[in-house]
């Protein structure tokens, strides 16, 4: 998932744009101890590095075997066979499964969409086709609230485009996304959004279902709604919606969730590089530049549409870098933006129940620098009655986390009057605590992580992971202490144990602990990488970036950067999370070069895994004319396409096993 707040000078520019997202700036606000300095402080005073090698030491997070039990077991509860590293122009899965081509950018979604064409791409085409670079990925079985696992709805995000792979003649680079004309604009925006297909499993097999009734393309023109404390403010006001409720279209919509009653969470993350004007002269100049909104465009959508030209409509970007809320199960139902979630750069919006039946949301802010959320529901969901949870995310409140060097988090409340969040220091409303998210996050002195990426829970044992892809932008002379990852161009991952209430986890809580469960790089080669002694040359990773659990609770972790972090392929690694082998990643899936690895998703059977495969060929020099590769369809005349593929195991069964 890249990330970014400004952007460089055009000309500066590199042709590998999540190489140049990733590395545009970190939270020049951020003046809290880094939870780079917190994590050194922690390995210092730890012999045995007991919450890294998975249990070696007696007193690790989810040792549940004994010595005696890890010698029968093996280390490891997953039995694929390793896949060795590489980097090449396809993909490649562990040997015993198979990955199945189930949707590329342009298939058609919608009945009576055309046929893909790359040399004649249109608008009113691309509304109907399946979207560019896929991102999260929701299986939701059919019939609604059934656990079956071969029919089902897929929702696919299509976080960005990238231009010089899409239209002919605009060379390579992302400077070629400042070529565009007003009709290749508005491919572009049409590619955004959401894609909703229905599809069946049959003889091992998935395959579109034509002519579904829950087709549906959502794009950057779809009209929505705005709800929650921020809706109305003078600050979302524009001249189109002079209300400041209705806004047309999401975008940049990385990672998602769902809800326990059902919908579909999907989340936008690098909406700034759509806009661009004079920031600078604006009266709300600082909020602009806290989420890097400047005269630097990654597109040339400010040029052809005056909405994103902040000359023209300053507060248009203020509706954008929300959660936005649809239900997938009825395509006429309207997106809604939930304000009370906060306004950041979202990285997925996933849920776990309080004992007391409250919903929380965990969320990342795919930022250098910034923070880690979570949002707790004023009241209750309700099981038994669907409607009943209508509106239940627009009341509750938002929490930021404080990590400490002892081994624990504090959330704090972003609530208006409390603490330093008044209209003294800005905060006139709780509106403008959320508009302004980030700032009152600052304010309140919340722990600035590398790049928090995915948060989910685990469904087995509740614990919290978060995905913290890398930060190469904290420098030595700004650690205050021995700090092994000072300037961590790989990442690692992170823990979050919530304290028991009633027999329960508490999520609700305001207070939990935290422990590493991975350090990332190469062992022996990248200072700080820490795994599970019996890694293989083939476990290690770089950049975790997504992740998503089977029903026994192991991880599955995406990452996205390797390929320039490490000069080996995005892919997917697994690892268990308790008993002796607890952090012994192992390699299951390659991505094809320029590609990073999104979405991952296990039907509720464990029989497939679905994974999103975004920018295949976004590699230097890399053109419409001559790609660094041509997956998945590997046609002369077709450029790559972003694509969702199923992995299955040969002959069935559980993936994993």
């Amino acid at each position: 998932m890249p990330a970014a707040t400004a952007s460089p000078p055009h000309e500066s520019v590199p042709e590998n744009f999540d190489a140049y997202q990733a590395q545009a700036c970190s939270n020049p606000r951020a003046t809290e101890q880094a939870i780079g300095e917190l994590i050194a402080a922690r390995l210092s005073r730890r012999h045995a590095l007991q919450g890294l090698l998975a249990g070696v030491a007696a007193g690790a997070l989810g040792s549940g075997l004994g010595a005696r039990d890890a010698e029968a077991a093996g280390p490891s509860s997953l039995g694929f066979a390793e896949l060795p590293l590489g980097l090449d122009e396809t993909h490649h899965v562990a040997a015993g499964y198979e990955a199945q081509i189930l949707i590329r950018w342009g298939d058609p979604v919608i009945a009576g969409a055309p046929g893909f064409d790359p040399a004649s791409l249109s608008a009113a085409a691309q509304e109907k086709q399946f979207g560019y670079n896929c991102d999260y990925i929701g299986f939701h079985p059919l019939p609604a609230g059934s656990r079956g696992g071969d029919h089902g709805l897929l929702v696919v995000n299509h976080e960005y485009v990238n231009s010089n792979l899409m239209f002919a003649g605009l060379g390579s680079g992302r400077n070629a996304a400042l070529q565009t004309n007003l009709p290749q604009v508005e491919v572009e925006l049409a590619a955004h959004g959401i894609s909703v297909i229905e599809i069946r499993k049959s003889g091992g097999r998935w395959a579109l279902v034509e002519g579904s009734r829950y087709a549906r393309r959502i794009t950057g023109t779809t009209p929505m709604t705005i709800s929650g404390p921020a809706a109305g403010h003078t600050k979302l006001k524009t001249s189109a919606d002079p209300t400041g409720t209705k806004v047309l279209g999401m975008l940049n919509n990385c990672a998602g969730g769902m809800t326990p009653w059902g919908t579909v969470l999907t989340c936008e993350e690098n909406f700034n590089g759509y806009f661009g004007g004079n920031t600078a002269s604006l009266s709300d100049a600082k909020l602009y530049e806290r989420y890097g909104i400047d005269n630097t465009p990654w597109y040339s959508w400010p040029k052809h549409i005056d909405r994103f030209n902040v000359d023209k409509e300053p507060n248009e970007p203020n509706r954008f870098g929300w959660v936005v809320e649809f239900d997938p199960y009825d395509p006429d139902s309207v997106p809604v933006k939930r304000t009370a979630l906060g306004r950041f750069k979202h990285e997925g919006a996933t849920y776990a129940l309080a004992p007391d039946g409250r919903v929380v949301l965990y969320q990342g802010d795919d930022e250098r620098g910034d923070y880690v959320y979570k949002f707790v529901t004023a009241r209750a969901y309700d099981p038994n009655n669907r409607a009943a949870n209508a509106n239940l995310l627009d009341e509750g409140t938002l929490y930021v986390a404080q990590f400490a060097a002892d081994g624990s988090v504090k959330w704090l409340p972003l609530k208006h009057g409390e603490g330093p969040l008044t209209a003294e220091n800005g905060f006139a409303s709780q509106a403008d605590v959320l508009i302004n998210t980030r700032g009152a996050a600052d304010a309140v002195k919340a722990t600035p992580m590398d790049r928090p990426e995915d948060v989910e829970t685990n469904p087995v044992t509740g614990r919290v992971y978060v995905m913290l892809t890398n930060n190469t932008s904290r420098k030595p002379e700004q650690v205050d202490r021995a700090n092994p990852r000072a300037s961590n161009a790989h990442g690692h991952v992170i823990e979050i144990v919530p304290p028991v209430k009633d027999g329960k986890l508490d999520h609700a809580a305001t207070e939990a602990k935290w422990e590493i469960f991975l350090l990332a790089g190469k062992p022996g080669i990248d200072a700080g990488a820490r795994y599970h002694r019996l890694t293989s040359e083939n476990g290690w990773l770089s950049c975790p970036d997504n992740c998503a659990f089977d029903s026994k609770g192991r991880l599955w972790i995406a990452t996205d950067g390797a390929p320039v972090a490490a000069g080996i392929a995005d892919g997917v690694w697994a690892a268990d999370t308790s008993g002796y082998g607890r952090g012994l990643s192992k390699h299951f899936f390659q991505a094809p070069t320029g590609a990073e690895v999104c979405g991952p998703c296990f039907t509720p059977d464990d029989q497939t895994l679905f994974l999103a495969i975004q920018h295949p060929g976004e590699d230097p020099g890399s053109t419409f004319e001559k790609p660094s590769t041509r997956w998945p369809d590997f046609k002369a005349d077709t450029p790559p396409r972003p694509s969702v593929i199923a992995i299955t195991k040969t002959g069935g069964g559980a993936i994993g096993t």
